[in-house]
């Protein structure tokens, strides 16, 4: 069996400390993170043991590192985190991130700002 298909995360909601304004570097910020990754399902679905799959707690774990990290800019957090999920599970084909800055010091009033990437994994 060839099945593709994906797990996600939703939402994840995090305070991390981005930005390119210094006041952001040290108060730091509302976050949320919203994962898909796409990989061939097809053993985990016979097997039913986790070991077979790619463990969602996994992935929360290694985005609430990722996104320790302090960064100037959401896009080289994002692609830092593709990496690091590529890194860790090689059957990833392909990883769609969306990071939102949930309060941007822009001077508007919105429902936040940020980044969307979609990386294929060539490997």
């Amino acid at each position: 069996m060839n099945t593709k298909s994906s797990i996600f995360i939703n939402n994840l909601r995090l305070y991390a400390f981005h930005g390119v304004l210094p006041q952001e570097r040290v108060v730091g910020g509302d976050y949320s993170v919203d994962l898909r990754v796409h990989y061939n399902i097809s053993r985990a679905i016979e097997t039913d043991r986790l070991e077979d799959t790619i463990s969602y707690a996994d992935l929360c774990a290694l985005i609430q590192r990722e996104m320790a990290q302090p960064s100037a800019l959401l896009e080289h957090v994002a692609g830092s985190m593709a990496q690091a999920i590529i890194h860790a599970y090689p059957q990833v084909e392909k990883i769609w991130i969306r990071i939102t800055k949930q309060n941007p010091p822009m001077g508007a009033d919105c429902d936040g700002a940020g980044v969307e990437i979609e990386i294929e994994n060539e490997a």
